[in-house]
């Protein structure tokens, strides 16, 4: 059975058993609490897989189930979790809810020796939220079967960003239900948060929200412009444009395999540009 990785003094990650184009190694699984909490609270269970959640499981007493947001590699496994253990499941939208209420921006939960605070940011899909990290983080014992313990682990608070931040390469934005205006928002609020560490919903921890936020948002302004050009170069406007063209003209260096994922990207980004024409 696979055991967690401790990232942080109030955060270890479990890797589940899904890796692939879109999800990178797998789907980051993350289990949180402070020094001497027997109860945790699981940020993204993953897939339905019996064996990756019998590993939660048996982490410590699951206190509660958060959703970063609805896509199945992260929360088609909280039924079975919550069916195993009992332990509510929380998220934006209601239709992922279980035994307790949903989640707003700016709510605080604190449970488990630790206080989460709720962000919006929405774009990857209109449901997406991060979770602030924050608690007492004096060395903790080793979670179970982990004789790597706390020690030398890099402390101060975290951000949960599920797809909104990876940490490796960028995400994509999921139109229609994604958008890249509040995309583009949500990357700023991220922004703010500075040398916080990102702990993403798929692939490496990273040092810094802000630096990660501020390449996010290069990344799209580049983005946004090489769409630009293709229009050009096409003779149409965003709103005649065919998005299966721009994704050849714009992503041609990029594995076929993930072109499906740059169309939903394109239309997003034409559907910005059609909303703001006038935006450099």
């Amino acid at each position: 059975m696979t055991t967690p990785r401790q990232v942080t003094p109030l955060a270890a990650v479990l890797l589940a058993p899904n890796p692939g184009p879109m999800t990178l190694d797998g789907t980051n699984t993350w289990l949180l609490r402070a020094a001497g909490e027997q109860g945790c609270v699981v940020v993204d269970p993953g897939p339905d897989d019996a064996g990756h959640l019998a590993a939660v499981a048996a982490a410590g007493r699951v206190e509660l189930i958060l959703l970063t947001h609805g896509h199945a590699d992260h929360s088609a496994g909280a039924a079975a979790l919550h069916r195993l253990t009992g332990a509510p499941v929380r998220a934006l939208d209601p239709a992922h809810r279980l035994g307790s209420e949903g989640l707003t921006a700016g709510d605080v939960i604190a449970t488990a020796g630790i206080e989460l605070r709720v962000l919006p940011t929405p774009g990857h899909t209109s449901d997406s939220l991060s979770f602030l990290l924050s608690g007492d983080e004096r060395p903790a014992p080793a979670l179970p079967a982990d004789a790597a313990g706390t020690a030398g682990l890099p402390s101060g608070p975290g951000v949960l960003t599920g797809d909104t931040i990876l940490g490796r390469g960028t995400t994509v934005v999921a139109h229609p239900d994604g958008r890249l205006g509040d995309y583009l928002d949500s990357l700023r609020l991220l922004r703010e948060l500075g040398e916080t560490m990102v702990l993403p919903g798929h692939g490496p921890e990273l040092p810094a929200a802000g630096r990660a936020a501020e390449h996010y948002l290069a990344h799209r302004r580049d983005r946004l412009e090489q769409v630009r050009r293709a229009l050009v170069d096409a003779g149409v406007d965003a709103a005649e444009a065919d998005p299966a063209d721009v994704v050849r003209r714009v992503y041609a260096d990029t594995d076929r395999a993930l072109w499906f994922a740059a169309e939903l990207s394109v239309r997003a980004q034409l559907d910005y540009l059609r909303e703001h024409p006038d935006i450099p």
